[in-house]
């Protein structure tokens, strides 16, 4: 009884609370029940409110629960660790092991271009009698013989012709064809180009080729050490050190270091931004022509990008041409996701349900190329040569798989057009740095220094020029300012701006605060008292 007002009927407790709630415009119903025009204009004034008002509030909770973000950016700046720099020679060698092998492919490969367009590239371009790169120690791994393994005939290039009836002329295309293990479901791969298709086939070869190395050796322990390829290295002013990079073979773009892979050395502390306080490079760019038909690219390939990440050069990175000076100048952002309802993104890509194949951080392209290789293992029976492997998988051999090219080509096919679910699966990270990248070129050595630069090389590093072209080049990666922008995704419409939202909406339509929330529900609990009270009570009259 202390917390219930009884009322003697549902009109005695209606006009106390239009009398003495603070919601506005609800008195006017007492006051002017004489008049049944004003009462019912006010009534369907306060219906009209409270419509309104909800329906604000569902635009709001619909808007809340589509979890909208804004962008946020702020500028900071501080000393911070050079990026990693991973640097490729862009010469991939013959090994001893599949050197036969890669003889006749190249004999392939030139009366294929001798069908196709008449021309003898025999004296040009192949040269059987480049040295070949010998793997050591092959005795503690086993039993291996490549004697059974034969290029295929079955994949020849062949010149298509299609007519294109606006123009009346003839377009042609250049491809070889594919099957399925039955020989059904055929399909050419075709190229515009005849050039990107000769390519395409001969990566195609190639492939099948290297798998049979064993898996177990690393490539990179028997190519050439880093003083054959990087004549001068200085970061800051001061000499590199042999522990400041790590060595890895690339099957398409050769030998390759990155300088400050794990970036945890404070040599590598950027404090000053300039020219003067970057990473120079001197490097040899010739090009040997070891595998001319896979690399057609003459200089060095460089990449940009952050510690503890798999270099991806064939979808970033860029060309360093030979007897020029390239100074890059790069600057960082900084991205910050939200993640969880806010969006799909991954701290440390734990959370994934990818098993990434690569050693190092997560990243978008790592999750890709694992997600694929995952799949390619399970519907061809064999992995990418270009991926690493999962465990108790082999690489694709058309000896082994004859069909596999089929079924690579398809599944790379819907992989391109997001009809496989790696990109479901695989979400960017959280936090990523990015880096903007500027450059400008000019010609070095120049002509009148030359000589003595040449020369200073030849007694340092026992540089040799044997060609009349250009063999050297030099580059410098620096920061342009050590302030950087960061990208930061925060709630467009949180719980505290929601509420405030709500309260304004409220004293918008009714004027009144939380108290008046209360109220209205003070309201309801007598009113379903107050029916509890009559129903019993007529209950009782009935039964006496």
């Amino acid at each position: 009884e202390g917390l219930i007002e009884f009322y003697d009927s549902f009109k005695d407790m209606f006009e106390f609370f239009c009398k003495n709630t603070t919601i506005h415009g609800t008195i006017r119903l007492v006051c002017s029940d004489s008049n049944r025009m004003k009462t019912a204009f006010w009534t369907l004034l306060l219906l009209a409110s409270f419509g309104m008002l909800y329906w604000q509030f569902a635009l709001m909770f619909s808007q809340y629960w589509a979890y909208p973000v804004v962008l946020t950016m702020s500028m900071h700046s501080e000393p911070k660790m050079f990026p990693a720099i991973t640097i490729c020679n862009l010469d991939p060698y013959r090994f001893e092991l599949v050197s036969k092998h890669l003889v006749q492919l190249d004999r392939m490969a030139e009366e294929s271009i001798t069908f196709l367009y008449g021309v003898n590239t025999s004296a040009s371009l192949f040269h059987m009698n480049e040295r070949n790169i010998r793997i050591k120690d092959l005795s503690s791994v086993g039993n291996l013989s490549t004697s059974s393994f034969k290029l295929s005939q079955n994949f020849s290039l062949l010149r298509m012709f299609d007519h294109n009836n606006r123009s009346g002329r003839r377009h042609s295309s250049v491809g070889f064809r594919l099957c399925n293990a039955t020989g059904g479901n055929c399909f050419y791969k075709t190229y515009s180009s005849g050039m990107d298709a000769i390519l395409e086939w001969y990566r195609f070869h190639y492939m099948n080729i290297m798998s049979q190395l064993p898996v177990i050796i690393n490539i990179s322990d028997h190519e050439e050490q880093i003083e054959d390829m990087v004549y001068s290295c200085q970061y800051d002013g001061e000499p590199c050190r042999p522990s400041d990079y790590v060595h890895f073979h690339h099957p398409v773009f050769g030998s390759c270091y990155t300088f400050n892979s794990k970036g945890t050395d404070s040599f590598w502390t950027a404090t000053k931004p300039g020219i003067p306080y970057g990473l120079s490079l001197i490097l040899r760019a010739e090009q040997k022509d070891h595998i001319p038909l896979l690399s057609t690219v003459a200089g060095v390939k460089v990449m940009i990008h952050n510690h503890n990440q798999t270099p991806f050069l064939e979808h970033e990175g860029f060309d360093i041409r030979p007897g020029i000076a390239t100074t890059i100048g790069i600057q960082q952002d900084e991205v910050n996701r939200l993640g969880g309802n806010y969006g799909k993104c991954t701290t440390n890509g734990n959370d994934v349900n990818v098993k990434l194949l690569y050693n190092n951080s997560y990243t978008l392209q790592a999750c890709l190329h694992s997600c694929f290789q995952h799949i390619m293992v399970r519907k061809c029976g064999c992995g990418y040569y270009y991926y690493p492997l999962p465990p108790g998988a082999e690489y694709c051999d058309y000896n082994k798989q004859p069909a596999w090219g089929h079924c690579f080509y398809q599944l790379y096919n819907r992989l391109r057009n997001h009809h496989l679910n790696c990109f479901d699966q695989c979400p960017k990270p959280c936090r990523e740095s990015l880096y903007k990248v500027s450059a400008g070129t000019a010609k070095w050595p120049s002509t009148k220094s030359q000589d003595w630069v040449r020369q200073a090389l030849r007694h340092q590093n026992g540089y040799n020029s044997t060609s009349n072209r250009s063999d050297i080049a030099k580059v410098t990666i620096f920061y342009k300012q050590l302030n950087y922008q960061s990208v930061n995704e925060s709630p467009l419409l949180s719980e505290n701006l929601l509420l405030s939202s709500m309260g304004s909406q409220w004293s918008l339509w009714f004027g009144s605060s939380v108290l008046s929330v209360v109220e209205m529900f003070e309201l309801l609990i007598d009113t379903l008292v107050l029916s509890l009270l009559f129903c019993y009570q007529r209950f009782r009259s009935k039964k006496t």
